[in-house]
């Protein structure tokens, strides 16, 4: 076997350590931006969700550049997966400029594009927001390719410390801006910016190491080699298509949630962030599983690749199953924290429950299996169920439940839970198949 369970052990505990201290400090975050008041979390909340459309992209990109490393690390091919490693690093770096100067110049615009007539205070915190934030997207492309290509070589001790840096920066920064300086919004939008470069030095001088399986050692070409860079995009382009027309998805449904007041946006807010922590286990155990399921079939060895799907999704959702029963008692005590209002306490409860529930069932299987099939190349079909799953039940069912049914914020949240399904479905038929296993051979013929 390629993997031990000591191997395995390796790999997922830093991530999770990874993943929970990203949260922790997200969840401190809106803790302390909340004593600026309901507008503040409310503009913070908006930018997030248009952060994260990016953070989807740069992750993507990076993932495609983890794929094709993994391939040729199980193939035994040091040189080439540096190579690839390099290319990633370059070209999402010169994206997030590019991305940067584009949201920076024309912040407004799309600002009021994707939300509409907000609150004016609500307003006036996402652009601050938006503009200090949008100055990290370089930084956080290179720790993403960096951080990628360090799981490929099952090394996820490093990402685990490098991560705890920028959190720790980011929440020591937080404390002096937005309590000592007063800074409010930019208080919490300058800390994020400063950490996301410090990690993405530190790492990246870390990638320097001739020791390691990649590394950039006589790798630094201003240069972009087509080929490799066509290999990356081949699965970076259609996963992030997939995942930013899922973040994209997630904007327009928001845009559902702000007709409904300050109030369901607060709420929803806090229930995205408590929700992060219930599928916490299952999104380390996803990180893992792209690398490891690489490395397998870039050696040829599908059985091993099916093996460890089944044993990751297990113990995915076990550990999402424990989860699910704390949160589902806590989580009264910890929307207290938020300094919500109680019509927003109220709304933020009840989607969580619903959420605890649902998430042991569908969330796994809708969000673990497509790692795999996209390890081995078979990208354009998972894309492909992914959006069409999104526009058609995430974003349909929102404004049929909302506008129709009158459900309210629940209603949006259980269109999300529809959207598990069908997704959990089709991604199960296609893989008890086996035209995935040969994608990538077909790929490269």
């Amino acid at each position: 076997m390629l993997y031990s369970n000591k191997d395995l052990k390796k790999l997922i505990v830093p991530l999770i350590i990874e993943q929970t201290l990203a949260i922790a400090v997200g969840m401190a975050d809106t803790i302390m931006v909340s004593a600026a008041g309901e507008a503040a979390v409310s503009g913070v909340s908006l930018v997030d969700t248009v952060n994260i459309l990016l953070i989807n992209v740069f992750s993507a990109l990076a993932t495609g550049g983890a794929v094709v490393a993994g391939h040729y690390l199980g193939q035994k091919h040091k040189e080439e997966a540096s190579k690839v490693a390099w290319q990633i690093l370059m070209f999402a770096a010169s994206l997030a400029l590019a991305i940067s100067v584009i949201f920076i110049a024309f912040h407004d615009t799309l600002l009021r594009l994707m939300f509409g007539q907000i609150e004016t205070t609500v307003m006036e915190a996402a652009k601050t927001y938006l503009i200090i934030t949008a100055l990290s997207f370089t930084g956080l492309a290179v720790y993403n390719s960096c951080a990628a290509v360090f799981r490929a070589m099952n090394n996820a001790r490093v990402t685990m410390w490098v991560s705890l840096l920028i959190n720790a920066v980011n929440l020591v920064g937080n404390a002096v801006c937005i309590y000592g300086l007063k800074w409010g919004v930019a208080g919490a939008a300058v800390p994020t910016t400063v950490s996301r470069y410090v990690g993405a030095i530190v790492i990246l001088v870390m990638m320097f190491n001739p020791a390691r399986d990649i590394n950039f050692c006589g790798q630094v070409r201003f240069r972009f080699n087509p080929v490799l860079i066509k290999r990356i995009l081949y699965i970076a382009v259609p996963n992030g298509l997939e995942n930013s027309m899922f973040q994209l998805g997630k904007i327009l449904v928001l845009s559902v949630v702000s007709t409904m007041g300050t109030s369901a946006i607060a709420a929803n807010a806090v229930g995205n962030t408590l929700a992060s922590w219930n599928i916490l286990f299952g999104s380390a155990i996803n990180l893992g599983l792209v690398s490891v399921s690489a490395v397998c079939i870039g050696a040829g060895e599908i059985e091993q690749t099916r093996y460890y799907t089944r044993k990751m999704m297990k113990i995915a959702i076990s550990l999402t199953a424990v989860m699910s029963a704390i949160l589902f008692f806590t989580v009264p005590f910890l929307v207290r924290l938020y300094n919500l209002g109680p019509e927003a306490s109220q709304m933020a409860i009840q989607v969580m429950r619903f959420h605890n529930i649902m998430a042991v069932l569908f969330w796994v299987p809708s969000f673990t299996v497509p790692n795999t099939l996209r390890s081995a190349g078979d990208v354009i079909w998972t894309m492909a169920i992914a959006i069409f799953s999104m526009w058609i039940f995430r974003i349909g069912a929102s404004y049929l439940f909302t506008y129709v049914f009158h459900l309210g914020l629940l209603g949006v949240w259980a269109a999300m839970v529809v959207d598990w399904v069908f997704r959990a479905a089709c991604y199960a038929v296609r893989y008890r198949g086996h035209r995935w296993e040969t994608a990538m051979y077909r790929r490269n013929a």
